[in-house]
């Protein structure tokens, strides 16, 4: 008799504890075997760190000299991005060397990435360079470029034309190196050379 009873008191808690640990297992075994929580589908639209206009920037290089100068009507420094949109964005590459012009060029749109290490300039793209010692001015005409303004590099997978003086040159897709005037053109290469004085 005394046995049932202690039976009967003790059934309230060990079902309460039965029911508490059954429930306990089922979470886990939801959390271990359910689906992922969904997250969310919507993403606003970018929004802008900040926005210039007529802005102007200059990069320097590990030497303390300038590697790039940069001039645009619209800068846009959009937010968790930090890199730059540029429209219609005109850009200088100093030679830093004495009595050798620097390179002038434009592009329709241009984009720098967060370390100011690589510069996409879109849409058609062109670079000048004026007259020096025996070199005659220099006209770049190509598209879509990507450039490396610390080591003044830049290549491009679109069709390519430098006109030098009597010199043309035009081929599809271009490396340049402009620390040693090395320009490779890598597919279908004419040029015309102008005869050599006597």
């Amino acid at each position: 008799m005394k046995l049932r009873r202690w039976l009967r008191d003790r059934r309230l808690p060990a079902a309460t504890l039965a029911i508490a640990l059954a429930a306990g297992v089922a979470q886990l075994l939801l959390w271990w075997f359910g689906p992922a929580p969904r997250t969310s589908d919507f993403v606003g639209p970018p929004r802008s760190g900040y926005t210039l206009t007529d802005a102007r920037m200059t990069e320097y290089n590990a030497e303390g000299l300038p590697s790039f100068r940069l001039q645009s009507p619209h800068l846009e420094r959009r937010e968790g991005d930090d890199s730059l949109y540029l429209n219609s964005p005109t850009f200088q590459l100093p030679s830093n060397q004495a009595g050798v012009p620097d390179w002038l060029g434009r592009s329709l749109y241009g984009w720098v990435n967060k370390d100011g290490t690589q510069l996409k300039l879109q849409g058609p793209v062109e670079m000048n360079r004026t007259a020096f010692g025996d070199t005659p001015a220099t006209h770049m005409q190509t598209a879509d470029v990507t450039a490396w303004p610390k080591q003044n590099r830049l290549e491009t997978a679109a069709p390519a034309q430098m006109v030098q003086g009597g010199t043309r040159i035009s081929g599809i897709g271009m490396r340049a190196d402009l620390n040693d005037k090395h320009l490779e053109l890598l597919d279908d290469v004419h040029a015309t050379f102008p005869p050599r004085q006597r």
